[in-house]
């Protein structure tokens, strides 16, 4: 859930505002954004978010009007687009279900700290009435249900742990920022891990792979970046024995098959080996810094 949507309809009640919620529920073909998707309507007529990426949000903001006025939530189905007339529709050719509703404070603040403690949960809302209920615990697959639920997995951000205070790791955190991951940069060289070359990381932590392993779980993208056997190998065996979501290392080939051959003598599958992504990243074809950070969030993208 994107936190500058939360943060949105909190500063709204800070400020004694109303705040309006569309959320897309129902996509069809090649709708520009996906079930869960929000955006944030003000009674100052601030935007946050999209649900279309610019085809329908006027709509929305005038059906919000009206929710501040005490109409009741509503599902808005809106279809392709007739070229012919000024109506409000989407070009891509796609068609979505938006559900809008009045922002209850209380409850979206209780979704912000769940995400905030970094755990999961599941948030419900019947469609034709308006309800919603929180449930903490296993985030579920997002999806509108038959009976008219929406059911909306509540995930806590996608934590990237690079090890290795390179070009390529601060990089990485830059892009990693963008799209809204928290980043650390893990480093046992303090000459090396340091604000003023590492600005755009969340958070640096001075230590050797096998003490973060606590730092490791299946929200987690891992990526080497060290060059270094006596830091590679030990992070990647502390993230092969994790869950994970994605593992990488950056080297070239012959590198890597060297890794995998150290890795196997610790004891390591040749299926717990294919998990990792070496050498990291899609084949862009860039070999600078900056573009290899962007080839290994691209695949973590593609890969998450």
């Amino acid at each position: 859930m994107e936190r500058p949507v939360l943060e949105a309809i909190e500063s709204a009640a800070a400020a004694g505002e109303q705040a309006a919620v569309a959320t897309v529920v129902a996509t069809i073909r090649s709708a520009p954004r996906q079930p869960g998707a929000k955006l944030v309507v003000t009674e100052r007529g601030r935007l946050v978010g999209s649900v279309s990426g610019g085809c329908v949000e006027a709509d929305v903001a005038e059906r919000a009007r009206a929710l501040f006025a005490g109409a009741r939530p509503e599902l808005v189905h809106y279809g392709v687009a007739d070229e012919q007339a000024w109506g409000v529709g989407l070009a891509c050719g796609g068609e979505i279900d938006v559900f809008l509703e009045r922002a209850d404070p209380a409850l979206w603040r209780s979704v912000r700290a769940l995400l905030d403690a970094e755990r999961a949960g599941t948030l419900f809302t019947d469609t034709a009435t308006g309800e919603k209920r929180l449930v903490p615990g296993v985030a579920e697959r997002t999806r509108l249900r038959e009976d008219g639920v929406f059911v909306e997995a509540v995930e806590p951000p996608l934590r990237l742990v690079v090890f290795g205070a390179t070009a390529a790791a601060e990089h990485l955190c830059a892009y990693g920022r963008e799209l809204g991951w928290r980043t650390t940069v893990v480093d046992s060289r303090p000459g090396l891990l340091t604000r003023e070359r590492l600005p755009s990381a969340g958070e640096l932590v001075e230590a050797w792979p096998d003490e973060v392993t606590d730092r490791i779980d299946a929200r987690t993208a891992v990526v080497s970046t060290t060059h270094e056997e006596r830091l590679d190998l030990p992070a990647l065996a502390a993230a092969l024995r994790s869950e994970a979501r994605y593992i990488g290392a950056i080297g070239s080939r012959r590198t890597q098959e060297r890794r995998r051959a150290a890795l196997a003598e610790q004891g390591f599958t040749d299926s717990e080996l294919e998990r990792i992504h070496g050498p990291a990243g899609l084949d862009l074809g860039g070999r600078e810094p900056a573009q290899i950070a962007l080839a290994i969030a691209a695949e973590i993208v593609s890969s998450t």
